[in-house]
């Protein structure tokens, strides 16, 4: 049975993820506005937003490939936080906090993939109709 997404572990780890560098990328340079800023925000952001479209698609196949590009954003965000850090826009130990977060989320994502591997196949017609509900709202 399919939770809801605002239950989802690693739906929840991703969107905090993206609050944290969210966060963080506020203090970069504004010369790095429409770039890195605007680049590593995309592919955050695209972590969770795979998750949910792909709970959303037709079939366990696709959702796998959607989880797999949310790895794949995932992989992104890490490089250009590691980036991020050698240009010394954010620090040694606020990169150290942000990959751990980044680990913990890759595993996560890993997992969901091997438990939808291990279950027969649902047609979205039997899944039931899910929403996101509404978490309090966290500055950024």
């Amino acid at each position: 049975m399919y939770e809801e997404i605002s239950e989802l572990t690693p739906w929840v780890k991703a969107h905090d993820f993206v609050l944290k560098v969210y966060e963080c990328s506020k203090e970069f340079p504004k010369e790095e506005a429409y770039s890195l800023t605007s680049q590593i925000r995309r592919a955050v952001v695209s972590i969770p937003s795979n998750i949910v479209e792909g709970r959303a698609r037709e079939s366990e196949k696709e959702y796998q490939q959607f989880l797999q590009n949310a790895r794949g954003s995932l992989e992104e965000t890490r490089y250009q936080l590691l980036l991020s850090k050698d240009l010394t826009y954010i620090t040694l130990e606020k990169y150290q906090e942000l990959e751990a977060q980044a680990t913990e989320v890759s595993k996560m994502l890993i997992g969901l993939m091997k438990k939808l591997d291990q279950r027969p196949a649902l047609s979205i017609s039997q899944r039931p109709v899910s929403s996101i509900k509404q978490r309090p709202a966290i500055k950024v």
